[in-house]
């Protein structure tokens, strides 16, 4: 089992900045691909990035590229999501989840889910 704890979430208003973080326990972080995830009210959940075991590579929904930017920080079983030039569009509870395997492309097309998600931590962007 892993367990993933989210924050960092709050009340911004458009164009500011708000950095989320996943503290991840139980199992080796390092072995495990990273992503984020957002649900925003009356909307399913969408896929917003992604991150793989290393760090090395990275993928984002088209809605957030350029704007949001995923990391990790393996000794610290942390992971972020920093989230600049926000929109009331980005508004939703965000999640974080964790997964053996980087499926992030049947993530985006909702043909898969993460195995592991943690409480998922509220973003409001007031226009």
């Amino acid at each position: 089992q892993v367990q993933l704890v989210e924050s960092g979430g709050g009340l911004v208003q458009a164009g500011g900045s708000l950095r989320l973080s996943c503290a991840a326990s139980g199992r080796t972080f390092s072995n495990y691909a990273m992503g984020w995830f957002r649900q925003a009210p009356g909307k399913e959940r969408e896929f917003v990035a992604a991150i793989s075991w290393s760090g090395g590579s990275t993928y984002y929904a088209d809605s957030v590229k350029d704007r949001f930017t995923i990391s990790r920080d393996n000794a610290e079983n942390t992971m972020y999501l920093q989230m600049n030039s926000l929109k009331p569009e980005d508004t939703a509870v965000y999640y974080c989840a964790a997964n053996r395997f980087a499926n992030w492309r049947a993530w985006a097309l909702k043909l898969a889910e993460p195995d592991y998600w943690g409480q998922g931590t509220q973003v409001t962007v007031s226009s």
